[in-house]
């Protein structure tokens, strides 16, 4: 039987070795061997298997239960927590783009007429801007 070195050796080795690797990894982001949209759209039919498969195995809630929350939390604060600012930060003209349309046909959108607070007619104006955005994001 081979020998093989114990599980702590092992992954304090990837540690070291794919912790070292991040002018590889933006290397590779920057000159891929194949666009990634055009591979990525090309997939689609792969995507489309591959989730229907997981869904009639059930992977997610199965996932989700060997994980466990407080799995899921300790990651969350350990590593969520210092990324989120940065992360929202580099965000912003994204976000600003994505939600330019929506803030413009929310602006542009006419209400019904107001009525005293706690008016159920009141409710048309919600309705007004939930349908103008459902429209936008649907086309229907």
């Amino acid at each position: 039987m081979p020998a093989i070195r114990s599980l702590q050796t092992i992954s304090k080795k990837w540690v070291d070795r794919a912790g070292s690797a991040g002018p590889q990894y933006a290397d590779g982001v920057r000159t891929p061997k194949k666009d990634w949209a055009g591979a990525a759209t090309a997939a689609q039919g792969n995507w489309d298997a591959g989730v229907q498969q997981a869904a009639q195995q059930k992977s997610f809630g199965k996932g989700v239960a060997k994980a466990g929350t407080p799995k899921w939390q300790a990651k969350a604060v350990s590593k969520g927590v210092p990324r989120f600012p940065q992360g929202v930060a580099d965000a912003q003209p994204d976000y600003a783009s994505g939600f330019e349309p929506y803030r413009n046909l929310i602006e542009s959108t006419q209400l019904p007429a107001r009525y005293p607070k706690g008016d159920p007619r009141n409710i048309d104006r919600v309705r007004a801007i939930s349908q103008a955005l459902r429209k936008a994001k649907t086309g229907a």
